[in-house]
């Protein structure tokens, strides 16, 4: 059966999510994944160019941010918090990244860009004065990603035992200051 190029990337790109989910980047290979989707593995090298190029297209993924202008300017902390530890639970390609990021700095590298080009523009669009915005997300970036590391890779027993809206009541305040104050 022939693909088109379009199907051919889109088969590649969900034997490259498993593979790099089961195997994490480092151990993930591009046999692997081509063996997987059923192909040559020139064929992964054609549409991706190397290991990097595939882990950045299958690591492609949206924030889903909500719109924080429609949220009362007290709650914004907590909504962020909400939203991650949702986030966090739902899509496990966030924590292949926060995994393999610790470690391996393509990937981390990735997370950044990410993160930066995703959660700064938010943070400037509630504040009044959008200098240092940068900072600001940055700083918030650096919670949710401490609270996913112990949580959901680390397992540290308080926070894993901890219920969502608990850890929300707790790291809300801290991304309220972060964002707004």
């Amino acid at each position: 059966m022939r693909r088109s190029a379009s199907e051919t990337k889109a088969v590649i790109l969900a034997a490259a999510r498993e593979r790099f989910a089961a195997d994490g980047y480092d151990r993930a290979t591009i046999r692997a994944i081509a063996a997987d989707a059923h192909i040559d593995p020139s064929m992964v090298m054609r549409y991706f160019g190397n290991k990097e190029g595939l882990f950045a297209a299958a690591a492609e993924f949206d924030l889903e941010l909500p719109d924080l202008e429609q949220v009362p300017r007290e709650k914004i902390g907590t909504t962020v918090a909400a939203h991650f530890l949702e986030r966090w639970e739902r899509d496990e390609a966030l924590l292949i990244l926060l995994r393999a990021g610790v470690t391996n700095p393509v990937v981390s590298e990735r997370m950044r860009s990410i993160f930066a080009a995703q959660l700064s523009p938010i943070v400037a669009s509630v504040r009044a004065d959008p200098q240092g915005s940068s900072a600001r997300a940055g700083l918030a970036a650096s919670q949710v990603l401490g609270i996913a590391l112990c949580r959901y890779v680390l397992a540290f027993p308080p926070l894993v035992t901890m219920e969502r809206q608990e850890v929300v009541e707790w790291i809300g305040p801290t991304l309220q200051r972060y964002l707004v104050d």
